[in-house]
């Protein structure tokens, strides 16, 4: 289990929310061959390093909340479906406000992005569309977004078939 995770189930554990609750103690195995971990990406750029476990943490929240939308929690494990969109919501809410304290607008604004384009992508059953926008989404937070990345994200909102390679591209090439 990643730092990332142990530290989001601590402060879920922690919080006054009836998330507390549902925490349990055996969180889901996060290895994962599905490319670099959104949460490393984003925390590990320049652009976040003075604030790094904020921006990981925040990161970590609403991953994990995208995860109980759409796939296999790392942290909740929860079986009501209903509850877990609910879940899923409080915790997109939790890394949001996390980065406004801060006061990092930026990455709230890449979030925000990679939560509508990821549900998008599931929503058409294109889930390599939605790990690319993570991909991107989070070399964004790490690095800084660029116009390409701009791009990239609007041929994703428009259903273009070459938006999961431009937006790996553009993820790439902020960290270059």
């Amino acid at each position: 289990m990643s730092d990332a995770v142990t530290r989001l189930r601590e402060a879920v554990r922690d919080s006054d929310s009836p998330l507390a609750d549902v925490v349990g103690s055996a969180p889901h195995d996060d290895a994962s061959d599905d490319g670099p971990d959104p949460v490393a990406l984003a925390a590990g750029g320049p652009r976040v390093a003075s604030r790094r476990d904020d921006v990981e943490l925040a990161v970590a929240a609403v991953l994990e909340g995208c995860l109980l939308h759409y796939g296999e929690p790392r942290a909740l494990q929860i079986d009501d479906p209903d509850l877990a969109l609910l879940a899923g919501d409080r915790l997109y809410a939790l890394g949001l406000a996390r980065l406004a304290a801060i006061g990092d607008l930026d990455a709230i604004a890449e979030l925000a992005d990679v939560i509508a384009l990821s549900a998008q992508a599931h929503a058409a059953g294109d889930g390599e569309l939605a790990l690319a926008a993570w991909h991107a989404g989070a070399a964004a937070i790490g690095w800084g977004a660029d116009e390409q990345t701009a791009i990239a994200k609007a041929r994703a909102r428009a259903g273009d078939p070459g938006a999961t390679e431009a937006l790996h591209a553009a993820a790439t090439r902020v960290r270059d």
